[in-house]
């Protein structure tokens, strides 16, 4: 295996918010009902109460163990909220999430056939910012919408989105962690408002936070020598010590990675599988 690579004009599309990338896949599960906005910030891991109409928020969904379920995109309209899953995860959202309706008036209906999504660069009054791809805004629309008619965006393919992914550090499910992860494994504890008070999985949160640290830690690393997902890392002892989750080609050559690297080695020299030293991500690479 090679790392990821993508047509560089697409790529630059994305970074420049020129792009538009057809997210229909996604799965697109409408929440809606007078409490549905404390219901739903009682649930997931972000602050759900304060959004307003346009605004969107990436949260979890975790375990009462404090493991993640899901990594969902909380986007806010007139009428209620859309959770915005990527059709990979294995936990579907609103299945999780249903059990916990009881007798509160939320009402959950799985529109994913019905509507289409994109990803737009740019900012424009409509749709819901930022996108789910981490800038730019998304925008429901009918299902099997052409989206030249729509914009005179260009249209980017999903090697583009991944390659753009890695090489700014955005984990993903599936890739970079999955249901046995925590939070603080996958960098991600940005997602979780330690202010608003209760919600899943929160005690467990706080136990790691406040008495100690995960086993293992996300990095964002940079390798000359071409890495492929999978492959593993070592310490200059030989030992075993982590292994790339995610991997793409960088724009000045090289490999950009995401690795999953134990706690203990994550500020030790970290060596690639020929013997070569990886470096961590500089913000200005």
């Amino acid at each position: 295996m090679q790392p990821l690579t993508a047509p560089t004009q697409e790529i630059a599309a994305l970074a420049e918010g020129r792009a538009a990338v057809d997210l229909s896949s996604y799965r697109k599960v409408q929440v809606q009902g007078s409490d549905a906005r404390r219901w739903l910030h009682d649930l997931v891991t972000t602050d759900v109460a304060s959004l307003t109409p346009g605004q969107a928020r990436r949260s979890l969904l975790l375990d009462p163990t404090g493991h993640i379920r899901a990594d969902v995109h909380v986007a806010c309209d007139d009428n209620g909220f859309w959770l915005l899953q990527a059709s990979d995860q294995l936990v579907h959202i609103g299945e999780a999430l249903a059990p916990f309706v009881l007798s509160s008036d939320v009402r959950l209906a799985d529109m994913t056939s019905e509507r289409g999504l994109a990803s737009l660069g740019g900012q424009d009054t409509q749709g819901f910012a930022p996108s789910t791809l981490g800038r730019g805004h998304d925008l429901l629309v009918g299902a099997g919408a052409d989206l030249g008619a729509l914009t005179d965006h260009t249209a980017v393919g999903a090697d583009a989105v991944e390659v753009l992914r890695i090489r700014e550090g955005r984990a993903r499910m599936g890739h970079d962690f999955d249901g046995t992860s925590i939070p603080a494994e996958a960098g991600l504890e940005v997602l979780i408002d330690i202010t608003k008070g209760c919600f899943l999985g929160q005690e467990s949160v706080a136990r790691v936070r406040n008495l100690g640290h995960p086993p293992r830690v996300l990095l964002h690393l940079t390798s000359p020598q071409a890495v492929a997902p999978g492959a593993e890392i070592a310490n200059p002892a030989g030992e075993t010590i982590g292994v790339v989750t995610s991997a793409a080609t960088a724009e000045a050559g090289g490999t950009v990675l995401l690795a999953s690297v134990r706690w203990a080695a994550r500020d030790g020299t970290l060596l690639g599988p020929d013997g070569t030293a990886l470096s961590p991500v500089r913000k200005s690479d």
